[in-house]
Formats: structure tokens, sequence, C-alpha cells
């Protein structure tokens, strides 16, 4: 049977398929479950959950909204990216859709225990959890950065994190005693540190270059990607998924540069996730509790795919929810994470885990679900860590103000 966290109780980990709970979040429970097996203990993160979300006021009319809302702010934060002369991103019309879409609020450093999380409309938090000297995160600000809305770290670029807001793209460096990053002259400073002992602390650099990294060249961004929802790079680099408010998704190869079309009746797609060998996509749309899955027939630089259901029956029979809501897949392909929107008040706010298997189609079975603490918790964002080692590692962004570290156990490697 999957396991069931019952109403007043903290999920904490999951070992060998049961998903374990105590009565209240501690390092102590923490230590006695899965410490024992990684040598390690995540620790919660507390964040102000109320400055996510600012409801603008009655007076604003539609261009003042623009400037202060989080959603309209994500809209000026594309198109600031752009040249004013390209076709923004998004559309003023799909603007109200935004919330819809699993935009990235967590990322985790590809290859330290580091996470970084929005965790206000103008601040992301970063906490490392290898600093042993300390447990303070470091908060991120300056009067640049406003409205966030999307992070993520730089793949193989030591710790630079690029963050999406109001203006464009605040790009945040580590420095370190003895090499500090320059500030250019005028610019807001940083504000907090990663810790008292470890001497790191992050500048906000004053530009930035969108490079092709295998060719060591920049690469201009190109017209024709008008109301897109989402962008999505296959592990190997040799396809990308891009998808559309409406309903129509596309496969591009990065060869030769083409694409295909697809369509969907199940409304947009909100959630994209690659297999970690890029031969197969697992998406989630709008209208619909049953994921997708798209199988290439044969290897790059071919489109020929099919597109495949992914049934998840206990969403609707258990929860009574009619669609997901967010998914993460993690970098095994062996658990698959998903929230699922409204249902029945017992299982509204917990996401459920699943034991996937790919070969020769994508299959999933409902191990259980997490419950986050505090009251009436709801997953903001979550993401699992790409590559630690032990297994799956899964951090959610509670509404209940903490963001919480899940180690998904159950190797025989790992276990004792």
């Amino acid at each position: 049977m999957p396991s069931f966290p019952h109403p007043g109780s903290v999920s904490i980990c999951e070992i060998n398929r049961d998903l374990i709970t105590a009565e209240s979040l501690s390092d102590d429970v923490a230590k006695d479950t899965y410490g024992k097996i990684l040598g390690m203990v995540f620790s919660p993160v507390p964040f102000q959950s109320d400055q996510l979300v600012r409801p603008p006021s009655p007076e604003q009319d539609d261009q003042q909204v623009a400037t202060t809302a989080p959603t309209k702010g994500l809209l000026q934060t594309l198109q600031g990216i752009l040249n004013r002369s390209l076709t923004p991103l998004f559309h003023p019309n799909h603007v109200n859709l935004l919330p819809e879409v699993d935009l990235q609020g967590v990322s985790w450093h590809q290859h330290k225990h580091i996470i970084a999380f929005i965790s206000g409309p103008n601040q992301v938090i970063v906490r490392d959890f290898e600093d042993s000297e300390g447990k303070e995160p470091c908060i991120l600000a300056n009067e640049s950065q406003r409205e966030v809305k999307v992070l993520e770290w730089r793949p193989n670029g030591g710790r630079q994190l690029s963050v999406a807001c109001n203006g464009g793209i605040c790009i945040w460096a580590a420095s370190f005693p003895g090499s500090a990053a320059s500030v250019r002259s005028g610019a807001s400073s940083f504000l907090g540190t990663l810790s008292r002992g470890s001497g790191v602390r992050y500048t906000l650099s004053s530009s930035f270059t969108i490079w092709d990294v295998a060719q060591g060249l920049g690469t201009p961004i190109r017209r024709g990607l008008g109301g897109i929802s989402m962008l999505k790079w296959s592990p190997t680099g040799d396809y990308f998924f891009s998808a559309k408010f409406d309903g129509t998704f596309y496969l591009w190869e990065t060869n030769t540069w083409t694409s295909e079309p697809w369509s969907s009746t199940s409304g947009f797609v909100k959630g994209a996730s690659w297999d970690p060998d890029g031969h197969m996509i697992l998406l989630a749309f709008s209208k619909s509790s049953t994921l997708g899955s798209i199988h290439f027939a044969s290897k790059p630089p071919s489109l020929d795919a099919h597109l495949l259901p992914v049934e998840l029956p206990e969403i609707m029979s258990l929860t009574n929810s009619q669609t997901t809501e967010k998914i993460a897949w993690d970098a095994s392909g062996e658990r698959l994470a998903v929230s699922f929107k409204d249902g029945d008040e017992l299982y509204r706010g917990l996401i459920a885990i699943y034991d996937v298997r790919r070969t020769p189609l994508i299959s999933a079975s409902l191990i259980g679900f997490i419950r986050g603490p505090g009251d009436n918790p709801k997953p903001l964002a979550f993401s699992f860590h790409d590559k630690f080692k032990q297994g799956p590692l899964l951090f959610v962004c509670w509404s209940s103000g903490f963001c919480c570290t899940y180690p998904l156990i159950f190797r025989s490697h790992v276990l004792p």
C-alpha cells in the first residue's frame, strides 16, 4: 500500500519505498533515519512565505500592475532579456497564464550540495549544506533585482547564479578571501553572507554573455519564438523542447536545427522533464491528470517520435483531483514527484512520489505521499538534485515558510 502521511505529521525521507514521517521537523529525527546512511543532515531552511505573493492594489491599472505584479513582472523580465525589436517570449494576453507554468523557482548546484530558491518578490536565498561552520543562509537582494521569477545555476561555472527579474537578468558570483569579485562603480552591494566562517560572499556582476559552449562563440537569440511558455534542453544537447500556451509544442534537433510541431487536446504543457539519456521527455498538461511521454524511435538527429500516455490513476482515485500541477523527474529516471490541484481535503497539498520504469515504455508505480511542515502546507516549487550520488534528493519550498530536503534512498549499495 502507498505510504500516507497522516495530518499533523511531517515527511522526512524515503527508505526502500517506505516514506518515513515524524511528529515534527528536527535534525535528531533526520540523523536517526537517513543521517546514518548518508552521513549528513539537510536542515530545513525557513523563509517568509507571505512575501512571495503581493497582490496589486485596486487603484492600479494594467499598465501600472506590469511593474509590480509577479506575473507581469516576468513578462517584463523576458522582454528585458530580448532586444525590443525581437518578438517577446510571452504575449500580453498570456500573462494571466504564467502562474500555471512550472517555472524554475528552485535550482540545485550541479556539483555541490548548494540550493538556491526564490524567497520573496525581490530576493533569493542560497543555502550551502556542505558548510560545517554555520547554518545561516545567504540572502541575495539588490535594487536592480525586482519581481524575481526564474533562477538557474551556471552549468560547470563555479558559483554563479542567474536570476531573471523585472529589469533583465542579475548574475551573482561567489567571491572568496583574496579573490573578491569586482563591482561596478555606483552599483548596490550584495546583502547577506553565506556563513559566518566560510568567507564566501556573493556580488552582483555588471554584465553577462550567452555562449555556445561547444563552439566557444556567442550565439544571438533568433526571431520566431513568440508565445513560448517553456524551453527544455535534453541532457545530451541533441534536442530541445519548446511549448506554447495555445497547446502546441515543438521538438527541435540541434544538428540541422529542424523541428516537428505537435499538439494536445489536454491543454498546454505545464511541466516537462527529460530522461537521463535524452531519449524521451515526460510532459504534464493543464487539463489532465494523465502525463504524456515522447519516445524517440531512432538516434539523433531523427525527429521520428511517438507520444504515449503515462497513467497516474491514483491521482484521481485517491485524491479526487482532475489535473496535475507540477512535476519533477530525478536524473536517474527512477523517481518522479507530482503535485496536483485541489482534490479531497485529506490529500490537498501533498506531493505524490512514484517509482518509474523506462523499459520499454515509461510506467509509474505510486510509492506514497510527502507532507510538508506547518499549517495547510502547499508545495510552491520543488526540484531534484541531479548530481547527488546516493540517490534522488528532492527539495521542496512549502507555503508554510519552510524549504525541506527529502533524500529518497532505495539503492542496495547505499542501504546497510
